[in-house]
């Protein structure tokens, strides 16, 4: 069954176009990223399945009802927005139950459903203390308890780790993953950060300037990308142009200025015609670095000079430059990594590039 479906949904603020007619199918209990820049579209479409905007065309459907016409507290949604929102005059306790104040809840089942939402989110000692005397982290597992102990058809959740330290907020995508599976809570999140929708997503709606450029699992959104948007925007990408002359054995095979004849897996262009122009989507961390003519035989090369050299640590990003084109790679390392203007040769498996129609 369908948690939440959008059919043709659009939004415009006077001659403004903020959402193209749009339609997804959400799937009861998945964890759904909208992911995108700002100003994409991602959390106005948030706010039209919360009820905090109408929208200008289409039809919202939660759990098979309709609810365009109806307000934000008859739609029975949690909601965790960046700013957590608690009340800072009231405990912890208070702000957890507030949701249940205004449902049929007998002051005995609050108790207990509160005090189960805090031990959900591992705080059940804080319950008396009051906002202040809680860390950001902490506020945040608190704007969750309060968004979950309502027992919520859908969870929607803007942006809620972006006030959040680095370190921290890789903690809390983990915790709010492990919770979401713990409950089962169909959840829809928006984030313009690339790391957390593929650390936390079942499906993936990647979004650019009120348009769905792609849908689908993390693993294909990233590695099959279906437009050069999407590929730009979900890591580091090398496009380069090409030719498509047919396909065989499974393959898209493309001929290319730099590499040039290169057999695509089929499944990674899906969209490349049997002929005609092309463009070739190499990932930065699947291009290898290896000494000038050490390449190894059963991969594609090119030579290049290494231009700059980014370390990072446990892996390092190279600036290369092979004739007029130049291409990053992300290596990781386990020895002393390149310097800048060494010749080397960058070389890549077949299985791990991608194909896009050509302009």
């Amino acid at each position: 069954m369908s948690a939440v479906t959008l059919s043709n949904i659009s939004k415009q603020f006077g001659s403004f176009t903020a959402v193209e007619p749009m339609s997804l199918d959400i799937p009861e209990g998945q964890f759904v990223t909208l992911l995108g820049p700002s100003g994409c579209g991602k959390t106005t479409t948030l706010r039209m399945i919360a009820g905090l905007l109408d929208p200008t065309g289409g039809e919202i459907t939660i759990k098979g009802r309709r609810v365009n016409d109806l307000p934000i507290h008859k739609r029975n949604l949690g909601i965790v927005f960046q700013n957590y929102a608690l009340f800072p005059h009231k405990t912890i306790a208070d702000n957890v139950g507030f949701g249940l104040r205004y449902r049929n809840v007998s002051k005995e089942d609050a108790a207990r459903r509160v005090r189960e939402a805090l031990e959900l989110v591992q705080l059940p000692h804080v319950a008396d203390r009051y906002p202040s005397a809680l860390s950001g982290g902490q506020q945040q597992r608190i704007a969750l308890a309060r968004a979950i102990v309502i027992e919520p058809d859908v969870l929607l959740l803007d942006e809620p780790l972006s006030a959040l330290d680095a370190n921290l907020r890789e903690d809390m995508r983990v915790e709010l993953k492990k919770i979401q599976h713990r409950i089962g809570v169909t959840s829809i999140f928006v984030t313009h950060d690339q790391a957390e929708a593929l650390a936390m997503s079942d499906q993936i709606v990647v979004m650019s300037d009120g348009r769905v450029e792609q849908v689908g699992p993390p693993e294909e959104v990233y590695n099959a990308p279906a437009s050069e948007f999407v590929a730009n925007f979900l890591g580091a990408s090398n496009i380069l142009p090409g030719q498509c002359t047919g396909r065989q054995n499974g393959t898209v095979v493309m001929d290319t200025p730099l590499f040039g004849t290169v057999p695509v897996p089929a499944e990674k262009a899906p969209n490349v015609p049997g002929a005609g122009a092309a463009k070739l989507v190499l990932r930065a961390e699947k291009l290898q670095l290896v000494p000038k003519g050490q390449a190894d035989p059963d991969q594609i090369s090119a030579e290049a000079v290494v231009e700059t050299v980014d370390y990072q640590g446990q892996a390092v990003r190279y600036f290369v430059c092979s004739g007029d084109t130049q291409l990053q790679a992300i290596n990781m390392i386990d020895t002393r990594p390149f310097a800048e203007g060494d010749s080397v040769s960058i070389q890549f498996r077949p299985r791990d590039c991608a194909a896009l129609p050509g302009a």
